[in-house]
């Protein structure tokens, strides 16, 4: 069984002093360097939003950042603006091995759908390619590292568990947002799934 380590949006804004930072977020760089070893492949996801993206409070009048807002898909939280194409914030930690990346998927960039899930925008039915990338290398066994996760990585791995996949999440190698609740939320909806939380 081929195995691959995927590592979820280590990147600047998601880091302490970035647009959208997650407490303890560049803790998690060097012990996921060093796990990239164990593993067949490595792939890194980048969120990658264009200016003015739909999923930003600023797009819409009125709003605050963590607001919530009906988008066509769903429910969608509004985020401070972050990961905007070419900024500095959208590049990953400089701490982050990105030389050992077999492939860099970058996701997001829909300006009217956000995407969570390195499997699927959150219409949950538009894919990012990620799934025939894997099934194309042989590869059924996940592990998933990264921020946030209550967000992209929770999204990420109970899509990958529904496409069918061996998926586990070390949660030591993750740390979360949690706005009211969403850490709990995110690690039932985990272990609903069938993903092992490490």
């Amino acid at each position: 069984m081929r195995k691959a380590l995927i590592v979820i949006d280590v990147q600047n804004d998601f880091c302490p002093g970035g647009a959208l930072a997650v407490p303890e977020g560049d803790q998690i760089v060097a012990p996921i360097n060093d796990l990239m070893a164990e593993f067949d492949a490595v792939i890194l996801t980048q969120d990658w939003h264009p200016a003015g993206h739909s999923s930003f409070a600023s797009s819409h009048a009125g709003k605050a950042p963590y607001e919530m807002v009906d988008m066509p898909y769903g429910p969608q939280v509004l985020w401070p603006d972050h990961c905007v194409q070419g900024s500095q914030g959208a590049e990953f930690h400089a701490g982050l091995n990105t030389t050992r990346a077999d492939l860099i998927l970058r996701k997001g960039y829909n300006p009217e759908i956000d995407s969570y899930s390195a499997f699927f925008e959150n219409d949950q039915t538009t894919p990012t390619g990620l799934d025939g990338y894997l099934r194309t290398r042989g590869i059924s066994d996940l592990t998933l590292v990264g921020l946030a996760t209550d967000f992209c990585v929770n999204f990420s791995a109970v899509d990958a568990a529904k496409l069918g996949y061996q998926v586990a999440v070390r949660t030591d190698l993750c740390r979360a947002i949690d706005l009211d609740g969403s850490l709990a939320a995110a690690q039932d909806a985990m272990a609903s799934a069938g993903v092992s939380l490490l």
